[in-house]
């Protein structure tokens, strides 16, 4: 398939933001913010605490707000401006994670809210500006590329990162300093290739401009939620993609711990991370393409059945090849099964309402990461097994199973 460049600079904002999310927020500020804090007199487990409020914080404001900012950027040229404010505010906020002495961890904190928040809003905007971009035929293949070049690039700027690490700088820098100047990659790498979004993607539906666009909004956001029922495939479907993106984002956010549970080195763990993101890419683009040949609820049902195959192998964890066996299958289906939601999501929708019902969609997604982890730590706690908390996880997927099949087949239009 040839992409324009509206397409194509659509598709680059997920490479862009990628250093953000794999080096800020999985690989290096955790640590970094861990070994400020205690250095600083804080205990190992408020230390922990803290950076589980932070993230609870930043994500949670978004996510309250985002029917309502989704709703505000369905105006004429409204969307690419609240793009650029969250995308400025994150690219901003990273560099400031740089800046902040190692002593001051309490501002460092706040700026990584402030960066998430950023981010996340972000995060939004772009996943609206899908229906912007791609007619219906289109949607599988663009939003698959879209997942799959985010991890590539991921991958990419992770490598520039492990550089920086195992050289110390080149010589010049303490590993305080390589964390701080990971920053700046990581702000960088987003600032650059967020250029093409810049240049060449434009809003194309948009509701008739109103005098009192915020007041209009909130209005706007109520009315839906009255009248759900005029929007019965899209509202149902949210349901099922609640429960069984839990599930695919708690095996991703769990698998870390279960690993150290295993007795898997960190150094192991960092190089399955790596590994997943590199499967993540060509198998995302593969789901993009059988759902063209088939069908989006083809490629969905798909990703739901292997997610209950890697629950159901967790139960067998038993040594360091089995929990690579599992990493991969992971990587085969974490961008796919995304990707096509998105695009599945995006044709059930009106197109003019396009980012408030986005905003709905964005919510269901965070808060989804609540009761997977909590289901596993009770399981877990129970069997003493964190194995049998990570199998635990295929109730989710046969619930969103259940309710996904039970959604009308959409009429499927092959791109060219």
């Amino acid at each position: 398939m040839k992409f324009n460049k509206q397409q194509w600079g659509w598709i680059f904002y997920d490479w862009a933001n990628s250093g953000y999310g794999i080096i800020v927020t999985t690989a290096v500020l955790p640590v970094y913010f861990k070994a400020v804090a205690q250095a600083s007199g804080v205990t190992p487990a408020n230390a922990t605490a803290y950076w589980g409020y932070a993230n609870s914080i930043g994500t949670l404001l978004v996510s309250i707000l985002a029917p309502v900012l989704g709703a505000l950027a369905d105006y004429p040229r409204a969307k690419k401006r609240m793009l650029n404010i969250f995308s400025m505010v994150g690219m901003l906020m990273t560099l400031g994670l740089s800046i902040a002495p190692p002593s001051a961890w309490k501002w460092l904190l706040g700026i990584y809210i402030l960066s998430i928040i950023g981010y996340s809003g972000g995060n939004l905007f772009y996943d609206s500006f899908l229906t912007d971009v791609a007619p219906d035929n289109q949607m599988d293949r663009l939003s698959s590329y879209g997942y799959g070049f985010g991890y590539l690039g991921g991958v990419l700027a992770f490598i520039l990162f492990l550089v920086l690490q195992l050289t110390s700088g080149f010589g010049l820098l303490s590993s305080y300093g390589v964390a701080r100047w990971s920053f700046v990659l990581a702000a960088v790498w987003w600032i650059i290739f967020y250029i093409p979004l810049l240049k060449n993607v434009h809003q194309k539906y948009a509701l008739a401009p109103n005098a009192h666009p915020v007041r209009a909004s909130f209005q706007r956001v109520w009315t839906t939620l009255k009248h759900i029922r005029n929007y019965r495939a899209a509202a149902w479907f949210l349901v099922a993609y609640f429960f069984y993106i839990d599930g695919v984002d708690t095996i991703f956010t769990m698998a870390t711990s279960i690993g150290m549970d295993m007795g898997i080195t960190t150094t192991t763990l960092m190089l399955v991370l790596l590994v997943v993101q590199l499967v993540a890419f060509p198998f995302s683009l593969l789901y993009g393409w059988l759902a063209n040949k088939t069908s989006t609820r083809t490629g969905i049902l798909l990703g739901i059945l292997i997610y209950l195959g890697i629950c159901l192998y967790a139960l067998h964890l038993q040594s360091v090849t089995d929990f690579w066996v599992l990493a991969v299958l992971v990587g085969t289906s974490q961008g796919g099964i995304q990707a096509l939601s998105r695009s599945y999501f995006g044709r059930l929708i009106p197109k003019k309402s396009g980012s408030e019902f986005f905003g709905f969609y964005n919510i269901l997604g965070k808060f989804s990461a609540v009761m997977g982890p909590v289901l596993v730590g009770i399981v877990t706690q129970m069997t003493g097994r964190s194995t049998i908390g990570a199998a635990s996880l295929s109730i989710l997927f046969l619930i969103g199973l259940v309710i996904f099949l039970a959604l009308p087949h959409l009429n499927q239009t092959k791109s060219v």
